[in-house]
């Protein structure tokens, strides 16, 4: 048992909280498609920390005609260009209703008795104020927008409810997140720097770039900068953005070169949902 949780049944699959056994090339590759060298995102093997990196440079943008002005969002839909989402009407709501789940088979008695404990009504969900009261019961306390971030990756909703297959995915991915953090507490301060987060995050096969770091860190030091760390509890929110936009920038970065392209309103549905949680 780490960090308070129940231990997870071997071999439990559970998508967003297990660090993957390599980086990104571990994702299935579209055919003909050369495998990236390292772990998706910025390399820091090309430079010392701080250089400049790539490549994640957005990609030149065409200037639009000028015969043809369009504002996004108004008066029609954004251009659709090659490889972006679908169009408006097949892209999913992120208010689409939850389907009911199950517990997996082998779930530790003790997570099926926290969710049925918080689940007081008997409708099978439990929303996320039980949620942060169920996680709280095994001493871990978090905020809401950070239970609004678990609920949303965990069920690509933003109904802010959860099910038991979902739970017990929550709690199993935070017990891995709880190591990790361990694992890069090197001096036990209960928090972790710039440099510890960068080896944390390419632990679980994430590449950012020094700016994008110093801004992670900036935005989840709870002394806005000052200290220049993040404690546990930020670490998970941190992650959280992390993985969850990456995973969301992959579903259409289909040649894994780090550049994809989004319609205007597939871009504002994927990022939203983090910055409204």
């Amino acid at each position: 048992m780490s960090g308070g949780y129940p231990q997870h049944p071997p071999g439990y699959g559970y998508g967003y909280g297990a660090p993957p056994a390599q980086p990104y090339t571990a994702a299935p590759y579209t055919a003909g498609a050369p495998p990236p060298p390292q772990p998706y995102g910025a390399p820091y093997a090309s430079g010392p920390y701080g250089a400049p990196s790539a490549p994640y440079s957005a990609p030149p943008v065409e200037k639009p005609p000028k015969d043809k002005h369009q504002a996004y969002g108004v008066g029609g839909a954004p251009p659709v260009h090659g490889g972006s989402y679908p169009p408006a009407g097949g892209y999913a709501s992120p208010f689409a209703a939850l389907v009911p789940s199950a517990f997996p088979p082998g779930t530790d008695p003790n997570v099926v008795a926290c969710f049925q404990l918080a689940d007081q009504d008997g409708s099978g969900f439990i929303d996320d104020k039980e949620l942060q009261r169920a996680l709280s019961s095994y001493n871990q306390s978090f905020s809401l927008r950070t239970v609004h971030l678990l609920m949303y990756l965990f069920t690509n909703t933003n109904t802010r409810k959860i099910g038991p297959k979902e739970f017990t995915a929550v709690f199993y991915s935070l017990q891995n997140w709880r190591a990790i953090f361990e694992k890069f507490d090197r001096d036990r301060s209960g928090k972790i720097d710039v440099n510890e987060l960068r080896e944390a995050l390419l632990s679980q096969g994430f590449s950012v770039s020094p700016v994008v770091l110093d801004l992670l860190v900036t935005k989840f030091d709870k002394t806005g900068g000052k200290n220049k760390a993040i404690e546990y509890d930020n670490f998970i929110e941190c992650c959280l953005t992390v993985k969850g936009l990456t995973e969301k920038f992959k579903e259409k970065d289909t040649m894994y070169s780090g550049n994809a392209t989004f319609t205007y309103e597939a871009f504002m549905l994927t990022v939203l949902p983090f910055l409204i949680a």
